[in-house]
């Protein structure tokens, strides 16, 4: 039985801080690009969920994702509330047990957190609230299983995904398109537009996930090793290329770079290095990294071509950028780097790139068939959407009673006051008043 390092501890302690920071940094990211009348109701997407998540995963998710396994398909119940994981060793590694399980929980809470951002302006609070703790249990817990939890099917196929490309970022993304389009579009979109209200949070948000990143890959070698390092250096690298794309292709097409561009490429540079951080060498990254900031640049003007509402554009950068990275991981891994890792398809292992295709396939079917489940049903039961009033007067006050910017009468004054009425503009449209 392995013993507890103290480095390797010390380090996966770090880490397990660093990825929870990327949900408030998420929270910023989201939250600069929304109209200043949601701002708090797409924080609260994220900080609710810290809540929420870990409740779920420390009761029932931890066990259902590892859990011993049942079929490959999903873990027991052996670790229900945490029985059983206690300070020892976790098998396969030098860290406790206990801390493991935190560390796989900071995961959990920011997977359902980005789907957030296809909803983002129009769903009903209650409604997030179920579909949060559902998915967390029914999607998340079994994908995790499939793919890192002992006795996982995709595991055992030999599928790779060093730190979350195709259990994280693919599934959020799948499930994302799945909710803008069983949701439907924000009122008005596209024809009123919808600009973000502060690109400095958006830019500030994206500097914390690119700094929390390290903790979310590099920790993933579960110690402070040449592996650790290599899955550093790898995600700074693919960020920074990808940040580099994406505003290359923008001043290309429209003679300008935007900070937005470079804030979204740099996401789409970490989202596609995930999977393969502890796979392949640096200059594999920088390939990743730049495929990611134009294929994801292209993924986002999908929906103006099929005119779906993926207000934050969760499915161009994280379901696109997932896949993609998934499928280099098959192409660009390497033995060099990583000896219990495998040869990739352009070092004659045509064996990981098929069984990479599977995962994609796999995972993105589970997560959207069930996101698609979990959504009829609650449709059923609570409905999704806010109401129509309540989505023009904005969710911060009439879901929460709040402001998130306030000039003069003190912050929520408006929540105890009318909302002004709508007033029609030339064209006959509802439009929202000024006052």
């Amino acid at each position: 039985m392995n013993e507890i390092n103290g480095g390797d501890t010390a380090w996966v302690l770090v880490s397990t801080a660093l990825v929870l920071m990327m949900t408030p940094g998420l929270a910023l990211f989201y939250g600069g690009m929304v109209r200043a009348k949601n701002v708090l109701s797409t924080f609260m997407h994220s900080f609710f969920a810290m809540g929420l998540v870990t409740v779920a995963w420390v009761t029932v998710g931890y066990s259902l994702a590892f859990g011993e396994t049942r079929g490959g398909l999903v873990g027991g119940f052996g670790h229900l509330f945490l029985n059983g994981v206690g300070l020892e060793p976790r098998a396969g590694t030098t860290v406790p047990h206990l801390l493991f399980c935190a560390y796989q929980m900071m995961f959990a809470i920011i997977t359902p957190a980005l789907i957030s951002g296809a909803y983002a302006e129009r769903l009903k609070f209650s409604t997030y609230a179920v579909f949060t703790l559902l998915w967390s249990v029914l999607i998340y817990a079994p994908l995790c299983h499939w793919v890192w939890g002992p006795g996982g099917w995709l595991l055992g196929r030999g599928a790779l995904d060093f730190a979350g490309g195709t259990v994280v970022h693919l599934s959020s993304g799948v499930s994302a398109l799945v909710f803008a389009i069983v949701l439907g579009k924000r009122f008005g979109y596209p024809k009123r537009k919808a600009p973000p209200h502060n690109l400095t949070m958006t830019l500030l948000g994206a500097g914390l996930l690119w700094v929390g990143w390290f903790g979310f890959n590099a920790g993933s070698a579960l110690g402070a090793n040449g592996l650790a390092a290599l899955a550093l250096v790898n995600t700074h690298i693919a960020a920074a290329v990808g940040a580099v794309a994406w505003a290359g292709v923008e001043w290309v097409r429209h003679g300008k770079p935007s900070s937005l561009g470079v804030a979204s490429g740099l996401v789409a540079g970490l989202v596609a290095i995930t999977p393969a951080a502890g796979f392949v060498g640096p200059m594999s990254a920088v390939v990743i990294g730049l495929l990611a900031g134009a294929a994801c640049y292209g993924g986002v003007l999908l929906k103006h071509k099929l005119g779906y509402d993926d207000s934050l554009d969760v499915f161009g950068v994280h379901g696109i950028g997932g896949i993609l990275g998934a499928l280099l991981t098959g192409v660009l891994a390497s033995k060099v780097w990583n000896p219990a890792g495998q040869d990739g398809l352009i070092r004659g292992g045509t064996g990981v790139f098929v069984e990479q295709l599977i995962g994609v396939a796999a995972a993105a079917s589970f997560a959207a068939v069930g996101t698609f489940a979990l959504l009829k049903l609650l449709d059923k039961v609570m409905g999704l959407r806010a109401a129509k009033d309540e989505e023009l007067e904005g969710l911060d006050v009439t879901l929460h009673g709040e402001e998130a910017f306030s000039f003069a009468e003190g912050a929520g004054a408006r929540a105890f006051l009318a909302p002004a009425p709508p007033t029609p503009d030339e064209r006959g449209e509802l439009v929202e008043s000024e006052a």
